[in-house]
């Protein structure tokens, strides 16, 4: 029985954890295995292989923890820098300011680029100084590419245009925990030296696994990096990986199988079918807050994401409240406004294993809840705008074509 049940399905619609596929639930409701015996190397090796194709990247190597995006975050650090060097790191929302405090007590240098919540990271700033960093003392950027909190997304691509530009070794580290497979992520194309995730995001996975995958350059960097690691340590990985058994200590076993169903249906619908819905529910989003007379969060066209909306309410309307009214009245989960933007936004997630007409209906539900708290939106007004543009839009299902 859950803990406080409500009848009918539950609408998931924070930015993660997120809708959980039955295929993946299915496939994980096993018992414990033997992770020595042949069959979890065997797996885990199909998996390592498949983990890269979501990546976009041929020469990176991948690891992954039975860990959090928070662990993926200190793994990527600590594996590839000292105490002491020199990070340009972006604050552009809760997210990104939680691994700039990581980066902090873990002794790095932290050389903080501060936007306003809801633009994108200051890249001219960072382009003066690499232009003024002739001795390379900088040893990193690190990015978040799609922040939740605010519901931006930075360009990558620029970020390396940039190094390249300056012929700046810098490491390119970046947070790519709820955009990879959910967004265009190209960690080869963009010269990523590590990009990370996380198992409950657009994988559609439980919480519990943070994968990371890290470059050749970065592979290089762990020979002289310092920090202290040992549960995070790639190259306790890389021992296991050359005697074919894979895990320096036990893994998920469970997590693992729902892994293997979860890259199996991303790639049954095709990875860019599936950035393309993303899209679509993207797009409807916007529209539908357009509709309701609300704005996004995100401040300019270019910063918009498609994995999640943070929706800015009037002075008079507490966002806290639409958020508990969701989960008390009509079973939904909306994403609440954290730290600057608390009581000022409320979230819809639209990632991961999620559709258009279940979108639909939690915008009906916010709809009444707007109406609920005072806020005089039309009821219906979103949800016709979102669905006369996804009717357009939506493809036919390739498997029942």
């Amino acid at each position: 029985m859950d803990y406080m049940n409500g009848p009918g399905r539950h609408h998931l619609f924070v930015p993660g954890p997120v809708n959980i596929p039955e295929q993946v639930i299915r496939a994980m409701n096993r018992n414990n295995e033997d992770y020595r015996s042949p069959a979890i190397p065997a797996l885990t090796k199909t998996l390592l292989e498949d983990v890269k194709k979501i990546f976009k990247t041929t020469s990176g190597t991948p690891f992954m923890f039975p860990t959090t995006g928070t662990g993926a975050w200190e793994s990527a650090l600590t594996n590839t820098l000292s105490p002491g060097d020199r990070i340009v790191s972006f604050l552009i929302g809760q997210f990104s300011l939680l691994w700039i405090d990581q980066q902090k007590r873990l002794n790095f240098n932290v050389d903080v680029v501060e936007s306003d919540w809801g633009q994108g990271a200051n890249l001219q700033v960072l382009a003066s100084k690499l232009s003024q960093d002739q001795n390379h003392s900088i040893k990193a950027i690190c990015i978040v590419h799609n922040e939740t909190a605010t519901g931006v997304t930075n360009d990558i691509s620029a970020v390396r245009t940039l190094l390249d530009h300056y012929k700046h070794p810098a490491l390119l580290l970046v947070d790519g925990v709820s955009s990879i497979c959910a967004l265009d992520f190209r960690m080869d194309e963009w010269g990523v030296d590590v990009a990370l995730t996380g198992s409950q995001k657009a994988l559609s996975l439980p919480t519990g696994l943070g994968i990371v995958c890290a470059s050749p350059k970065a592979l290089e960097a762990t020979k002289t990096s310092k920090s202290l690691k040992v549960f995070f340590d790639w190259n306790d990985y890389l021992k296991f990986y050359k005697l074919g058994t894979y895990w320096p200590y036990t893994p998920s076993i469970q997590l693992l199988y729902g892994l293997r169903a979860a890259l199996d249906l991303i790639f049954e619908e095709g990875l860019e079918n599936v950035i393309a819905r993303h899209a679509r529910l993207g797009k409807a989003t916007r529209l539908a807050v357009e509709a309701w007379g609300l704005k996004n969060c995100t401040q300019k066209e270019e910063w918009i994401s498609n994995t999640v909306t943070a929706v800015m309410v009037p002075p008079n309307i507490d966002s806290t409240e639409i958020v508990k009214r969701a989960w008390k009245r009509y079973n939904l989960s909306l994403g609440l406004g954290l730290n600057k933007v608390a009581g000022k936004v409320f979230r819809i997630g639209h990632l991961g294993h999620l559709n258009e007409l279940q979108l639909l209906g939690c915008l009906a539900g916010v709809e009444m809840i707007l109406k609920d708290v005072g806020y005089p939106v039309v009821l219906g007004s979103g949800v016709a705008a979102a669905s006369t543009y996804l009717q357009h839009q939506i493809p036919l299902i390739p498997s029942r074509i």
